[in-house]
């Protein structure tokens, strides 16, 4: 019974991507506009759109779960591989959403007998996912070598912690053991008022990782219908999350270069008074019942709205309160406008303020929400983003729909996850009758371009979430032409140099700057989406059908298109012309609360003080340019970029797709958002946000601080051996045993605590680290400090050099994917415009049109 072989997608063209001018082809690379109807365009597949593939999941983490859930929404056969025992996230809330829809077999893979099962298994196989340490499965019969070569058309997937070269590879593969080392912890200092760095809850990059994964994977699907071979595709949670900061790393990079020209503003001055306009913009405020609020009005018609709404307009006619809300190094007046703010939010009721959201939709805030409150926004539950799904061991579970909603090949989600172990009998009979994969062509003759190659993507889009979401994709040869307005993207200049603020989600673009107001212009956008394989637009409710550009208009000229609706909230419904940016988006999502555990609370009775404080800590929970919920919106994007044309090569035709920031946060916030009658609690952090107990936490070091990543069994084995020097935790009884451990937690951090600070942090790392146990020392700088020092982040493979139009030669992070035999490419930021004149060329403009529009501010 083996997968169904990919259909060739009949209307993808060769690559014509990398000039405006390609020698020896269509100028721009503009292919003839799409008149012909896919002979695929009724109905789609009954089990899904991609039935047929079989994916095996050898993975027993959070990170392997999600990368084949996407699989398995959308029809795909995944067989989990558990060890003996089962996986260990069979023991969380998030468990029956992360499996569903898969099946069950246990198999110890280091069992010489098992691993054979695994070894035919994969035979049979499209897609093969593990998520071990670097060379774990290597001369075991399971490693990449030696599967491709009984099965070359097999998608060969590796997840690592750190990736397989540079100074920490052979490090557990733990996410807060990266985030640690990297220096994320650090970067979310303001989040705690104690000295040690704080633990960050949220799992920024094992959700990124398992979306850079998804990535990959379709990719490599695509690639193998033109070339029949299958690859391996790689990918690892520290550059997976690196693809969530907007624009920290420019920022780093320009100061510097140019530091008397640029330097950083933090939104909190040293005394935790506001010291960025987007501190005021971004207001976090608490109402007169006890909810806090997150604002956003980051456009000046939006904050002088807000500014109404908190009876504070007043303000701007004052000659006192001229350049509001920028006042420099005068931290008192800054002060006095915060706690005026803050005042005003406390003196109105949560239903007030709704109501005034209500009657002025450029004023709006998220109210902060975690736990199970994320799945109940109201937007989500329009959207059908929501369901509850029979467990056949936990009763009706409450949890999200799938990533991606498909218009003519959607998801189907109707099984629960397995039982341990319950497909064994069938995949064993399955494997006796069926035959083994034969390759369609020998992998020797395969190609190395570049996967995505003659794929073209129009973007109308804005800020980071949908326009980074296709940046990746030029990565991976994707061709992108972005529609900016005359004046360029505002993201060009949200931060005080030019292009920084944008040059991250320009990289690898072609940019056409188009008065979309106008007819022309109009019409000059509609010319090039007839001749593209996607259309992707970004806007708030209703704005692309005023200016007919929406899915209908477009599919008329082009019916194989696929059209991604990615907006903030929605494309209609309660939030769906609401403004939607990060710090509102992950308030709605429970990234704030996450991480900020019982810390920080939520009462009705707190003085100013309180409300500050609370404030700040909130602030630094959501709004980083490091890490925030526009990474995990972009993630999303691009999945359902490449899920719609994953379907339309398998036979469904183009058609309308839609993907929101707020359900990919739900989706990257699963563990604390699924709940049913009985489940566990997902850990919290404790008061002092160091960690998730006695394992999984921050220490202080005699000089300072160590994380410590011990959680498992065998982990626990290997820190007894590596301590015994200092502590005997063997003969200790109160933890014998996993059980012991966790019920005398407390203790075991007060004898972790004791030994680990009586030595260095460094020195601990140096010792325990070569030991295999889970240990670093804290990174105490930025982020980027550490990517830019040569010994970590080239030296990791983690950093390019490129040529920017305004940065000249610089470094910019490298693709974050991997692959055997396919080439990525990494690629500069483009200007605003610069490649309007060839596009329109390519169109068949002539040079008299040309200069023609743009005398009339058509064009840019």
């Amino acid at each position: 019974m083996g997968p169904q072989h990919l259909r060739r997608a009949h209307h993808l063209h060769p690559p014509e991507r990398h000039t405006p001018f390609p020698r020896g082809r269509r100028r721009a690379g503009l292919p003839p506009s799409r008149m012909t109807t896919s002979p695929h365009t009724k109905g789609h597949p009954p089990m899904g759109p991609l039935d047929g593939l079989r994916v095996i999941d050898l993975s027993p983490n959070r990170v392997g779960a999600q990368i084949s859930q996407v699989f398995a929404d959308f029809g795909a056969d995944v067989i989990q591989v558990e060890p003996p025992g089962g996986c260990v996230i069979r023991q969380r809330a998030a468990y029956p959403f992360w499996s569903r829809g898969k099946r069950s077999i246990v198999l110890d893979v280091f069992h010489d007998g098992d691993r054979d099962v695994v070894a035919a298994m994969a035979e049979r196989a499209d897609i093969l996912i593990e998520t071990f340490q670097p060379g774990v499965l290597d001369g075991r019969g399971l490693g990449f070598e030696e599967l491709s070569a009984r099965n070359p058309r097999l998608i060969y997937t590796s997840v690592t912690g750190f990736g397989r070269q540079g100074p920490y590879a052979d490090a557990p593969s733990y996410e807060g053991l990266v985030m640690a080392k990297l220096g994320l912890f650090h970067t979310f200092r303001r989040m705690t008022n104690q000295a040690s760095p704080p633990f960050v809850t949220v799992p920024f990059a094992s959700f990124a990782a398992s979306q850079i994964a998804v990535h990959g994977i379709i990719a490599a699907l695509l690639e193998r219908e033109r070339s029949g071979a299958g690859q391996r595709v790689e990918t690892n949670l520290l550059q997976a999350f690196t693809s969530l900061d907007t624009w920290a790393w420019f920022e780093h990079f320009i100061q510097e270069r140019w530091p008397d020209a640029f330097i950083r503003t933090n939104p909190y001055d040293e005394r935790g008074i506001p010291a960025s306009p987007l501190t005021f913009m971004l207001l976090v405020g608490l109402t007169r019942d006890g909810t806090w609020l997150q604002f956003s009005a980051v456009a000046p018609r939006l904050f002088a709205a807000l500014m109404k709404a908190l009876g504070l307009a007043w303000m701007f006619t004052d000659d006192e309160w001229k350049n509001l809300p920028t006042f420099g190094d005068d931290a008192e007046r800054r002060l006095e406008l915060w706690t005026r703010m803050l005042a005003a939010t406390n003196d109105k009721l949560l239903a007030e303020w709704q109501a005034v959201f209500e009657e002025d939709p450029n004023v709006f805030a998220e109210q902060y929400r975690s736990g199970a409150a994320i799945l109940d926004h109201p937007q989500l539950v329009h959207d059908q983003m929501v369901m509850d799904l029979e467990d056949a061991e936990r009763g009706s579970v409450h949890q999200p729909g799938p990533i991606v909603k498909a218009g003519s090949s959607p998801a189907v989600i109707a099984r629960s996850a397995p039982t341990l172990d319950q497909h064994r009998e069938e995949i064993l009979a399955e494997l006796a009758t069926a035959p083994a994969r034969v390759a369609a062509a020998p992998p020797s003759t395969a190609t190395t371009d570049l996967p995505l190659a003659g794929v073209t993507i129009l973007e109308f889009a804005t800020l980071f979430a949908a326009p980074h979401g296709t940046t990746m994709l030029t990565d991976l040869g994707a061709r992108v032409i972005k529609v900016e307005p005359l004046e360029g993207d505002r993201i060009r200049t949200i931060i005080p140099f030019p292009e920084s603020g944008g040059a991250k989600v320009m990289q690898g673009k072609e940019s056409i700057c188009l008065d979309l107001t106008t007819p022309e212009g109009q019409a000059v956008a509609l010319d090039i989406a007839a001749r593209v394989d996607v259309v992707i637009q970004g806007y708030r409710a209703g704005a692309m059908a005023r200016i007919g550009l929406d899915y209908q208009p477009i599919k008329a000229v082009n019916p194989d298109v696929i059209y991604v609706n990615a907006p903030g909230y929605g494309v209609d419904g309660p939030y769906g012309n609401k403004p939607a940016y990060a710090p509102s988006i992950g308030a709605a999502t429970g990234l704030p609360l996450t991480n900020v555990g019982s810390s920080v609370p939520e009462r009705a009775d707190l003085s100013m003080q309180e409300i500050q404080d609370g404030a700040r800590r909130l602030s630094a929970a959501a709004a980083l340019a490091n890490a925030q919920a526009d990474g995990f919106a972009a993630l999303g994007v691009t999945t359902a970029i490449l899920v719609g044309l994953l379907a339309r090569s398998r036979g469904a035709g183009g058609q309308e797709l839609f993907s929101s920031m707020l359900n990919t946060g739900a989706h990257a916030m699963s563990a604390q958002a699924v709940t049913y009658g009985g489940a566990p609690h997902e850990p919290a952090p404790d008061p002092e946000i160091r960690g998730l107990g006695a394992l999984y936490r921050v220490y202080d070091a005699s000089e300072g601080w160590v994380f410590l990543a011990a959680p498992s069994p065998s982990d626990w084995d290997r820190l007894v051996k590596g301590l015994a020097g200092y502590v005997d935790l063997a003969g200790d009884p109160r933890f014998a045993d996993p059980a012991g451990r966790h019920s005398n937690s407390a203790a075991l951090i007060e004898v972790l605590a004791a030994v680990f600070a009586r030595t260095p942090a460094q020195t601990w790392e140096d010792e325990l680290l070569s030991q295999g146990i889970g240990c670093v020392a804290v990174h105490t700088d930025s982020i980027e400090t550490m990517l830019f020092d040569e010994t970590f982040g080239r030296a990791s493979g983690y950093v390019v050099d490129v040529v920017h139009p305004t940065f000249d030669s610089h470094p910019r992070l490298a693709p974050y994917l991997r692959f055997s035999r396919s080439r990525t490419q990494a690629m500069p930021g483009v200007l605003a415009g610069q490649h309007t004149d060839a596009i329109l060329e390519a169109l068949g403009r002539s040079p008299e049109e040309i200069a023609d529009m743009r005398s009339r501010k058509v064009i840019g």
